[in-house]
């Protein structure tokens, strides 16, 4: 079982910059893959970016071309760089370890962190 915990939300204008890291514990030998996900207020959890062990990378087009996800994998962390942020890009975020089969991302059903909030103002 891998524990995830995310950090790095906060309030920020529109047009401004964040970095969410999210510390992962535990099996992490095991990770083969990870990925950040999003809940609006009234909107359910979708996937945003993921990261896969051999470096691969896909975005949900919203975010494609301002969020960067990234892995240290020295320090066990996951990254999602955003730039260029919207009004639009308010919610909570969160990571996950799962897998992925070609492009497609499966979550890890265990593997949540707690999220943290980002909050952008116009």
């Amino acid at each position: 079982q891998v524990q995830l915990v995310e950090s790095g939300g906060g309030l920020v204008q529109a047009g401004g910059s964040l970095r969410l890291s999210c510390a992962a514990s535990g099996s992490t030998f095991r990770l083969d893959a990870m990925a950040w996900y999003r809940q609006a207020p009234g909107e359910q959890r979708g996937l945003i970016a993921t990261f896969r062990s051999d470096g691969f990378t896909d975005y949900k087009e919203s975010v494609k071309g301002r969020f960067t996800i990234s892995m240290d994998n020295a320090k066990n962390t996951l990254y999602l760089q955003m730039d260029s942020l919207k009004p639009d890009d308010t919610a909570v975020y969160y990571c996950n370890a799962g897998h992925m089969r070609g492009i497609y991302y499966y979550p890890g059903a265990g593997s949540w962190g707690r999220g943290t909030q980002v909050t952008v103002s116009s």
